[in-house]
């Protein structure tokens, strides 16, 4: 993959394409993240006397249309707040101009041709600068003009510094041997993880699963799961995903008869009464000792309805047995991000990804357009 260390931008101009694709209310940035994970490629971009413009997308506007919703106002001012510097704000690619140090293209999503990898587009974003810079992980699974084709375009190209570990850190979680290998994976559905749950079952020496997931597993299983949410069309799968004998399921769940009751109790497995719904998982004593002997841990998804603190213990528990591991640690997915900034310290982690559909489809084993247009080897 073409490095920004191996690139020459000595007093260049740079597009830089980033993921400042951020929450915002009222005005106001909730979650800087994102903006924090680009400053070390800006600071050495600065350090050659690089003039930048950053690109990024926010929100899903129709394309073509600006709509101050969707605008990137908010985060420009953020961002010029944390770097104690005046961020202008293209309304588009006509008004680029380098006589800022760092300056901001508006939504991308607002040009024609963005979503459909526009010829036109891409030429024109990548003749913005001498040098086009993508450092947008959270977005390489996807194949825009911003992201693939002005790649393509570019006379030259490469990863920034963020790119690089988040490829370097997923590169580890999926390529090194080490054993005993642990995976987490919660979420909603079956069907959205299917793929990311058979590529780590092969990875894996064990696949311990949460939310929903767990539900269908369970009901293929043979238990009565009640009115829990449940992908009755995943059976087969899910029983095809038992018989590999790595799937690690709760001893013992959390129910109660709705999401918004009071009221709620802890049962064994085939326990759950026909109007009960399960909404969250005890960490059995068995999964606490896998996580504590684990020398890799690969996790993505909470185990319970987290956000509400009567079904929060089980992914609470959970968070603080991988901190507490000195396993390599990959987490990854808006869910799990929020899960740690909510019951533990980042730095606990070894490594957090900015990616969410990315970051799944590297699990997968799939190619992603990003990353194969800057010469990225799968």
């Amino acid at each position: 993959m073409r490095k920004l260390g191996d690139t020459d931008v000595l007093n260049k101009t740079i597009a830089l394409r980033v993921d400042l694709n951020v929450p915002v209310k009222d005005g106001k940035v909730l979650d800087e993240t994102r903006i924090l994970a680009i400053i070390p490629t800006l600071q050495y971009l600065q350090k050659q006397n690089s003039k930048i413009v950053l690109i990024s997308h926010f929100g899903r506007p129709k394309a073509g249309v600006f709509d101050s919703k969707f605008s990137l106002l908010p985060v420009a001012k953020r961002l010029a707040e944390i770097l104690n510097m005046e961020i202008p704000l293209f309304a588009s690619t006509d008004e680029v101009d380098f006589n800022a140090d760092i300056s901001l293209l508006e939504n991308i999503r607002f040009l024609s041709g963005e979503l459909t990898n526009d010829l036109d587009l891409s030429r024109k974003l990548s003749d913005l600068a001498d040098v086009y810079v993508f450092d947008a992980f959270g977005t390489s699974h996807r194949p825009h003009a911003s992201t693939y084709g002005a790649i393509q375009a570019a006379h030259s190209a490469c990863a920034g510094f963020l790119l690089e570990d988040e490829t370097c850190a997923l590169k580890k979680a999926t390529d090194t041997k080490d054993s005993p290998t642990l995976s987490i994976v919660g979420g909603s559905k079956v069907s959205s993880k299917l793929e990311v749950i058979k590529s780590l079952i092969k990875i894996s020496d064990e696949v311990l699963t949460g939310g929903g997931i767990t539900n269908t597993l369970l009901k293929a299983q043979g238990n009565n799961i009640g009115i829990s949410l449940c992908e009755d069309s995943m059976l087969i799968h899910a029983k095809e995903l038992l018989e590999t004998d790595k799937v690690l399921l709760p001893e013992e769940v959390v129910v109660s008869k709705s999401m918004d009751s009071k009221e709620f109790r802890v049962c064994k497995i085939d326990s759950v009464q026909d109007d009960e719904m399960i909404l969250d998982q005890v960490l059995s004593s068995a999964a606490a000792e896998k996580i504590f002997i684990a020398k890799k841990i690969i996790w993505n998804g909470p185990v319970g309805v987290f956000e509400q603190e009567l079904f929060s213990k089980g992914t609470q528990d959970l968070a603080h047995a991988i901190a507490s591991s000195q396993a390599y640690s990959l987490a990854g997915g808006g869910e799990t991000l929020l899960a740690i900034k909510m019951f533990i310290d980042k730095s606990n982690i070894s490594y957090c990804s900015t990616g969410g559909g990315a970051f799944l489809e590297f699990m997968e084993g799939k190619e992603l357009p990003s990353l194969s247009a800057l010469g990225f080897k799968f």
